[in-house]
């Protein structure tokens, strides 16, 4: 599609989302970069990149967009849902509390963004991009709170785009590889990665922390990211699936193999056969 297009997306305060925001500026679009702390997108504003607080965990911050751009009125050509982190450790160690704030925050935020922004996509011809994770298609030890949030969007993404068909908007699952940014930082400050001291998994402490950095590994740059993820959404004919970076064709192969024999790989990966 070669005219300007209005896209929204959220958790642009770094890595995909400043990368996404980034790329589609270059090429022309109308941005508007969102995320929960405004001031964080100080350096895109800076690079003419229209920004807007939009923290997907509050229905009140939701709403309060949404009302902006109906008030305007503007429609969008693509709403690009990224907002999200990791929370990984041992399923016995995180807290209730922490997996709820993670289901909050990558499931239940983006169905409720889609639900508030769903009037201001323009008919037919937007679409709605889903940022998933190849973590949700295999599901690995220490991060099963995160590969369940990543598994539930790739649910509920093959859900709305049957149901959004009709209207005329496409949806589109972006399922990453490593991608460089911070989210193995974000992830090695767990509580559950950091606090292994009384924990069951104590042991194997070294392991936990790995499998938090392990999309850092051999990872594809955010920005080549970006660029392979705008060439697939604005093509005329827009996949249903995407997906982009190290590792991920290799891992969604290995979730295919044998129960047994996938169990066995990844706990002698993770070190699980050491307890």
């Amino acid at each position: 599609m070669s005219t300007a297009q209005t896209i929204l997306i959220s958790g642009c305060s770094s890595g995909i989302g400043r990368a996404l925001a980034l790329e589609f500026q270059r090429r022309g679009h109308r941005v508007i970069a969102t995320a929960r702390r405004p001031e964080t997108l100080a350096e895109l504003a800076a690079q003419g990149v229209r920004t807007a607080a939009l923290d997907v965990d509050d229905m009140h911050s939701i709403a309060a967009l949404a009302q902006q751009l109906a008030d305007e009125p503007l429609q969008l050509d693509l709403l690009i849902n990224n907002a999200g982190f990791g929370l990984m450790g041992p399923l016995l160690d995180i807290s209730i509390d922490d997996t709820r704030r993670q289901f909050e925050t990558n499931v239940i935020g983006l169905l409720a963004v889609t639900q508030a922004l769903f009037p201001r996509l323009r008919r037919p011809g937007a679409a709605v991009v889903n940022i998933g994770s190849v973590s949700g298609v295999l599901t690995t030890p220490f991060s099963g709170a995160y590969c369940a949030s990543k598994a539930a969007v790739h649910a509920l993404s093959d859900a709305l785009r049957l149901e959004l068909r009709p209207f005329g908007i496409d949806v589109v699952t972006v399922q990453p590889g490593a991608i460089r940014s911070d989210f193995g930082a974000t992830a090695s400050r767990s509580a559950a990665v950091r606090e292994t001291a009384g924990s069951r998994y104590a042991a194997i402490a070294d392991a936990i922390a790995a499998r938090a950095n392990a999309s850092q590994q051999q990872s594809t740059s955010a920005e080549a990211f970006a660029r392979e993820l705008a060439d697939g959404v604005l093509r005329p004919r827009r996949p249903g699936l995407l997906r982009i970076g190290h590792g991920s064709t290799a891992l969604p192969l290995l979730a295919r193999l044998p129960l047994r024999l996938r169990d066995r790989l990844l706990s002698r990966r993770f070190k699980l056969d050491r307890l």
